[in-house]
């Protein structure tokens, strides 16, 4: 899920970069106003608004325009002034949540995928189209033009796991403790394994090896093809 941050406190903004990565989101850092104006109309999942911004665009100033671009943008505010007037007029404008600073990067971390947890859950398909491939989440189902493909409960796994991050890296370990666990001990050398069964039953997954660190799923941002429960699935 791709994350906008406008937050001008380099160092703050930094920590809560990598906090957001580690858990596999997509993330862009601006640092003022101006900037991240330029890019309201970009589809993001979720915008975290500082309200005291250098410059003379503030975090009120873009959640207005960020509303008046789309109405159902989800949207958490930060401010260092522990003001109940803050808070209320973030929220008269549109906000899911408000975070006084100073605040734990993890509180930040559980708010943001509770925030997107339930703007997926208000939508319905289970049906997943790539690459010709309609994958029913539920049923664990793979269809390719009216033939069945049928894979293993881990191959399946992996798909979605690549699914839900689309046009992220990771390396073997991040793959291993995602998709297998924190129990399993094990060789990373199963992912490769793993992965060659999966490329040859879906020869049209896209995904890239990225020599000496890992893969990550390729995707062309053209439209919105599946919403489901708690994963956002972009193509």
């Amino acid at each position: 899920m791709k994350i906008y941050f406008v937050e001008d406190e380099k160092d703050l903004s930094e920590i809560i970069r990598k906090y957001l990565l580690r858990e596999g989101f997509d993330i862009t850092v601006f640092y003022d106003g101006e900037t991240a104006l330029k890019h309201i109309k970009d589809k993001v999942d979720l915008w975290i608004l500082d309200i005291m911004l250098p410059g003379d665009i503030s975090g009120y100033d873009l959640i207005k325009k960020i509303k008046e671009e789309n109405s159902d943008a989800s949207i958490i505010f930060t401010s260092a002034r522990d003001q109940d007037l803050d808070k209320i007029i973030g929220l008269e404008m549109g906000s899911d949540d408000y975070l006084t600073k100073p605040y734990s990067p993890k509180e930040l971390v559980l708010r943001v995928k509770a925030i997107l947890r339930r703007g997926v859950q208000n939508q319905s398909p289970e049906l997943i189209n790539y690459e010709g491939y309609e994958i029913n989440i539920t049923k664990r189902e793979i269809n390719d033009n009216g033939v069945n493909i049928e894979l293993t409960n881990k191959e399946f796994e992996l798909l979605l796991f690549f699914l839900k991050n689309i046009n992220v890296a990771f390396d073997r370990e991040q793959i291993l403790y995602k998709v297998w666990g924190e129990n399993y001990y094990g060789s990373d050398r199963v992912v490769d394994d793993l992965l060659r069964r999966l490329r040859q039953k879906l020869p049209k997954l896209k995904i890239e090896t990225i020599y000496g660190y890992g893969y990550k799923l390729l995707w062309k941002r053209k439209e919105l093809v599946f919403l489901h429960k708690s994963m956002l699935f972009l193509l």
